[in-house]
């Protein structure tokens, strides 16, 4: 069953998503489709009720909103929050009532993979639509799974911004990992080659500590994670993790990860500049996942992928500078840069 809602706060949209043989309960929420179809990944999630995921859904779907914007792609923004069955789960049955879904859509929205969905999942995926990315890439296009790409545009990010933030590489700095996933875990990788001592955490003692035998970090627990003496921290977990507690037990003087709507809310955002804690905003560190999705779905190459995700780290740059020019957060600054390019297609198609 697919069920479009009526908008619950302008601009976004809703579709409600059910189909009890198969196990589907969910909503796949549009944001924004003024540079193009709304993207983003599909979510599947242990949620307690319909309504914290319809709530992830919507946030989640303006942060790629504002992704897709500065990263330059001709894409809008949604995203697919799925809550996943307490019983038996079959992934196939699953996977291709949900690519059902996206199908009845018409392409006004293009998943791929997210929190808790894998290549395996899009190939079903595939079976009902043609409005998935993520799959083996054919030879010479772009393709497959996203998460190294998401992953060396966080390092990326990062080196940038220890420049500015601490004045040096990342050679001997320590840096906070939450979340040792996918993306997690190749970015412990890239910073154990640069040098960094490392300290990380994940509600998975199986993945945690394979990373700690390979890579001699520290471990400790999720709940220690952002206050640990740490000059960095990186959150590559779920969302909502800056908080007003977390930031005021936090040592570390920047915060550049993964995770999509790291803040929890807006008093979190003033905090750190009021700490002198400088942030990188989520949705511009994160971007090399959805640069390599779109060029996929767009049939380019992955040399166009590389070009593009080598423009996160400047582009991040760039941010920092000019929020700390005007003395502002810079989740702030982004959000409004994100927002002038979304405006400036609607004045250019009026």
């Amino acid at each position: 069953m697919v069920v479009r809602l009526a908008r619950l706060a302008p601009p976004i949209e809703c579709v409600r998503l059910y189909d009890l043989e198969a196990g589907l309960d969910g909503f796949i929420a549009i944001h924004s489709t003024t540079l193009g179809p709304g993207a983003g990944g599909c979510r599947l999630w242990s949620y307690p009720d319909a309504g914290r995921a319809l709530a992830d859904a919507v946030r989640l779907a303006e942060g790629m909103s504002y992704k897709n914007a500065l990263a330059g792609l001709p894409l809008g923004g949604a995203k697919a929050v799925l809550r996943k069955p307490e019983g038996p789960l079959d992934r196939v049955a699953l996977f291709r009532a949900f690519g059902r879904a996206v199908e009845k859509l018409g392409g006004a929205y293009v998943t791929a993979e997210d929190v808790g969905t894998s290549v395996a999942d899009m190939q079903e995926v595939a079976h009902a639509t043609r409005h998935v990315a993520g799959l083996p890439p054919a030879e010479g296009c772009a393709g497959g799974d996203p998460s190294p790409w998401t992953a060396k545009g966080v390092f990326d990010a990062m080196e940038v911004a220890a420049a500015i933030a601490l004045g040096r590489g990342l050679h001997g700095l320590t840096v906070a990992v939450q979340g040792t996933g996918n993306v997690g875990a190749d970015l412990c990788r890239r910073l154990a080659d640069a040098g960094a001592r490392l300290i990380i955490a994940d509600v998975s003692p199986v993945r945690r500590d394979r990373l700690k035998a390979v890579l001699g970090a520290e471990v400790v627990d999720v709940s220690e994670i952002a206050s640990v003496d740490a000059d960095i921290f990186a959150p590559c977990a779920l969302g909502g993790v800056l908080d007003r507690r977390t930031v005021a037990s936090m040592k570390a003087k920047l915060v550049c990860g993964a995770a999509n709507n790291q803040l929890a809310n807006a008093d979190a955002a003033a905090m750190l500049v009021e700490r002198g804690i400088v942030y990188a905003p989520d949705y511009v560190v994160n971007a090399g996942g959805i640069i390599n999705v779109s060029a996929e779905y767009l049939g380019e190459t992955e040399s166009d992928v590389e070009a593009r995700v080598a423009e996160i780290g400047p582009r991040v740059g760039a941010l920092l500078e000019r929020a700390a020019r005007e003395g502002r957060s810079p989740a702030l600054v982004a959000d409004e840069m994100a927002e002038e390019v979304i405006a400036g297609a609607q004045r250019a198609a009026a």
